[in-house]
């Protein structure tokens, strides 16, 4: 299992933010359901815009076990944060969980 499927912090802690068109209804593959508007060019992932922040589709228990529901349809800001950077460590941190360089292999 991945750290990420064991993690989910990510998903728990920022807002995300993205272009109408990769909403499925605009020939995207983001479900429409999952998100809410923003304006006329953004939708945002349901939930991330809620104190504190999940993510409409994150299942399990952060620091467990958890999955992405719509994992292949994700947008892209789900594609760009990457397991070990800035952004992923700061998630693991605001949720308690050690940094990825101070677990084994």
């Amino acid at each position: 299992m991945s750290h990420c499927q064991q993690c989910g912090a990510c998903c728990a802690s920022y807002r995300v933010d993205f272009s109408v068109h990769e909403l499925l209804d605009h020939g995207g593959t983001v479900p429409d359901g999952l998100t809410v508007e923003v304006n006329d060019a953004l939708c945002r992932m349901r939930g991330t815009d809620h104190t504190p922040p999940r993510c409409a589709a994150l299942t399990g228990k952060i620091g467990h076990a958890v999955a992405c529901g719509i994992y292949e349809w994700r947008p892209n800001p789900c594609h760009e944060l990457q397991a070990g950077s800035d952004a992923c460590e700061r998630a693991r941190a605001r949720h308690g969980l050690p940094g990825l360089a101070s677990l084994p292999s």
